[in-house]
């Protein structure tokens, strides 16, 4: 009778398990039509993060109605890596919206042009989603909000570790695992060689080092994943005070920038440190969260590392697969614009979270700037 029982059970276990891969399948099927009805446009091309979104029009997996770029040797180069017909080609934003009136804009232009961009396509009730981060200063947050509230778009900032398997998991688990305690402290690791040293485009490079195009160096180049991962564990919580410091390692080739970053975040009951780095052997991008009573490290987008009291040896594991509209940034939109799906609190794209996040890293330009604390107001 027992070897029934235990048959039965592990019989009902696959067979839940298998409703759950059928689903998922589903629902990722459903997700990728929508993605691919989805009328997308790019505003810019300077942002090296624009290749993805290339790739995936390659595959025929996105609806690109147009691209707005000057640049014609950059132009060339993408035409020719991605075949690009000139019919996609515009020389500015306002005369592609106009020819074609897309669902979302893309912006893939440098961080201080982003307000630019939803100054043309607000009125025109069309949504943006920015590259990561959402602005250069305060000031032009708190315009771009109020340009999204007072048109009724959505205004999204787009993170390569949004889709990342691994961080879904670990907020999962530090929000919903009575064994995780209460949050404490939470350090994000992210940054590479530097941006010359990896090979970026000259177009890229250009406004990254440009520290009013992009705010800072590492700092807002990476300085922003931390910043954001923390607001979303910490639901939208403001921090009292933020301390920074950055360094100049290699002024001979970043002069204008810092090149490397700490900051320091503090909340009532937890503290971030973020490390943003010009500077690695190697590109990482890491999050660890220590509770009251475990350990949670997002080692990279697919593993997870931890460790609950009073085991005394960590556990190395393969994240659970996300939800489809977790796999990119398109799917993510697709679930919003088509399927009426909502962006919740201060989830990673969201405005609210984004807005906290140029709060954060400008106070860390403030206080590293002026050798000292800067509290929150």
């Amino acid at each position: 009778m027992y070897i029934v029982s235990k048959a039965c059970k592990i019989l009902a276990g696959r067979l839940k398990e298998a409703a759950l891969l059928f689903s998922c399948i589903a629902l990722a099927c459903l997700v990728s039509v929508r993605a691919q009805s989805l009328k997308v446009a790019v505003a810019g091309m300077t942002h090296g993060h624009v290749a993805g979104l290339l790739s995936e029009y390659k595959k025929g997996a996105v609806d690109l109605t147009g691209i707005a770029e000057k640049d014609k040797a950059l132009i060339k180069k993408y035409q020719a890596r991605f075949q690009l017909p000139d019919s996609l080609f515009f020389d500015d934003l306002a005369g592609l919206l106009q020819a074609r009136r897309p669902d979302v804009v893309l912006a893939y232009n440098a961080t201080a042009e982003h307000l630019a961009v939803v100054e043309l396509c607000a009125p025109l009730h069309i949504h943006v989603m920015v590259e990561k981060p959402l602005a250069t200063t305060v000031e032009d947050a708190g315009k771009i909000a109020a340009l999204s509230r007072r048109h009724g778009i959505q205004v999204l900032t787009n993170y390569e570790t949004t889709w990342y398997a691994s961080n879904q998991e670990l907020y999962e688990r530090v929000h919903s695992d009575s064994s995780f305690g209460i949050i404490r402290k939470m350090i994000a690791h992210d940054g590479h060689a530097g941006p010359k040293e990896i090979g970026v485009g000259k177009e890229f490079l250009d406004w990254l080092t440009d520290p009013t195009l992009n705010g800072g160096g590492a700092l807002f180049d990476f300085g922003c994943y931390g910043a954001n991962l923390m607001t979303w564990l910490m639901k939208g919580e403001a921090p009292i005070a933020v301390t920074a410091f950055t360094r100049q390692y290699k002024p001979a080739i970043y002069d204008r920038v810092d090149d490397d970053a700490t900051i320091i975040v503090e909340y009532k009951n937890a503290v971030g440190i973020i490390e943003a780095s010009w500077n690695w052997p190697f590109s990482i991008k890491d999050l660890e969260v220590f509770g009251t009573k475990g350990y949670l490290q997002a080692v990279n987008g697919t593993t997870l590392r931890s460790r609950y009291y009073p085991a005394s040896a960590y556990t190395l594991a393969a994240a659970k697969p996300e939800l489809p509209v977790y796999k990119s940034n398109v799917d993510y939109l697709a679930a919003l614009l088509k399927d009426g799906r909502a962006v919740t609190g201060h989830e990673l794209s969201s405005l609210e979270n984004n807005l906290m996040v140029v709060r954060i890293l400008a106070a860390a330009r403030e206080s590293a700037k002026k050798n000292k604390r800067i509290v929150l107001k």
